[in-house]
């Protein structure tokens, strides 16, 4: 029996600013993770392992850090003839040409593109969360439902509740759809995986675009979703395992910190479900005598001399002799020079942190931007944004 086509439109055009300045130089979806991988690689490492071999990327905000990466799609077998891996960059021509000003507006601009491919089933995924996910799974079970969406849920914290689509379900019948509420009837969120019937979703949406006039059409959650819910075709499908959205600075250490426990949440390198990535090439991790490095991820590439805990080091990284890294993500190049202390921050690419220099603290998370040079004994506090963004 035919497998079903299942078409996965990846959304990596925002702009990010919730990273402040980790998006400032970069694509939100080529932001690094996990020492050696890029956030994008967890959607495309999704459609790896569900047979899924239509891929699209929508790009727009510094497409370039984004293609570098992707390239030609092969770390995730999408290096092919026909169907694979391809980009689509904001483009003019057309009367859908033009910038995208929100996710439902990303589809519509690509609406033709959609029909001409005539997939069975449109997965629509974001690139700022860290999960595993059969999509193709997915997809046959929305197939068969009669449903025009398929809501992936999963539950959050009362407290961040507000950032979501949150919805309300009877079995797997989604009856109440509001997007981002200041007063969250629930906890059950999208998390930003839909699947869509084409056909009917692309009607729709000419319609609501129709409707919306010059004001164009903004996200997903704004009306499409629930105008798909108060029709009562819509559907949830639970996610049970591990789901982290990393779209802010203080989501993203914690992601962190929690690949730093003994057990896990995810086996990044599980062999029946391994996540890919455009890997460099990288020597053997060094630890020099009196090195001291307990609970962390250390990257081929990094030298160390001095006192690492529960920290990500990424390629390249160097902490010398008598620096402490504790409760911190270190991404490429950063180099920690010898007597400074490093606590609870995160570190973009290439910043040297000068002798006897101070970064955080015990409070909020502290972030020091791309290739950012702190002199010796200067001092970045907790919960400090340096340089400071305008």
């Amino acid at each position: 029996m035919a497998l079903s086509k299942v078409l996965v439109l990846v959304l990596a055009g925002g702009a990010g600013g919730r990273l402040e300045l980790l998006t400032e130089q970069r694509a939100k979806p080529a932001v690094p993770f996990g020492g050696v991988y890029r956030l994008v690689d967890f959607p495309l490492s999704n459609c790896q392992h569900s047979a899924v071999a239509d891929v699209w990327v929508a790009v727009q905000f510094h497409p370039a850090s984004l293609s570098h990466h992707l390239a030609n799609g092969r770390p995730w077998d999408l290096d092919r003839t026909t169907g694979g891996l391809m980009t689509l960059p904001p483009f003019r021509g057309t009367h859908r040409g033009g910038w995208a000003t929100g996710t439902a507006d990303v589809l519509w601009r690509q609406a033709d593109l959609v029909r001409e491919a005539a997939p069975d089933a449109l997965v629509v995924v974001s690139a700022d969360a860290v999960y595993k996910l059969d999509y193709r799974a997915v997809a046959e079970q929305h197939l068969g439902s009669g449903a025009e969406v398929t809501m992936v849920t999963t539950e959050v914290a009362a407290d961040d509740a507000s950032r979501y689509g949150i919805v309300q379900v009877e079995g797997e019948r989604v009856t109440d759809y509001a997007y981002k509420p200041e007063e969250p009837a629930t906890t059950t969120a999208t998390n930003e995986v839909f699947v869509f019937s084409p056909r009917p979703t692309l009607d729709r949406l000419e319609a609501l675009a129709a409707d919306a006039g010059d004001d164009g059409l903004d996200d997903l959650g704004s009306q499409l979703l629930p105008a798909q819910t108060a029709d009562g075709l819509a559907r949830a499908h639970r996610l049970d395992g591990y789901w982290r959205d990393v779209g802010t600075v203080p989501a993203y250490w914690e992601a962190h910190m929690d690949f730093l426990a003994d057990e896990p949440p995810l086996d990044l390198d599980d062999p029946a479900w391994r996540v890919s990535t455009r890997g460099g090439r990288h020597s053997a991790a060094r630890l020099l005598p009196g090195a001291s490095v307990e609970a962390s991820l250390v990257s081929g590439g990094t030298r160390v001399a001095g006192a690492v805990h529960r920290s990500v080091l990424s390629p390249g990284v160097v902490v010398e002799e008598g620096a402490t890294v504790t409760d911190s993500v270190l991404l490429p190049g950063v180099r920690v020079r010898a007597g400074a202390r490093v606590h609870r921050a995160v570190l973009d690419d290439g910043v040297d942190v000068g002798r006897g220099a101070v970064v955080g603290g015990d409070g909020d998370v502290a972030l020091v931007g791309r290739a950012a040079e702190l002199d010796d004994g200067s001092e970045v506090p907790a919960g400090a944004r340096h340089p400071e963004q305008e």
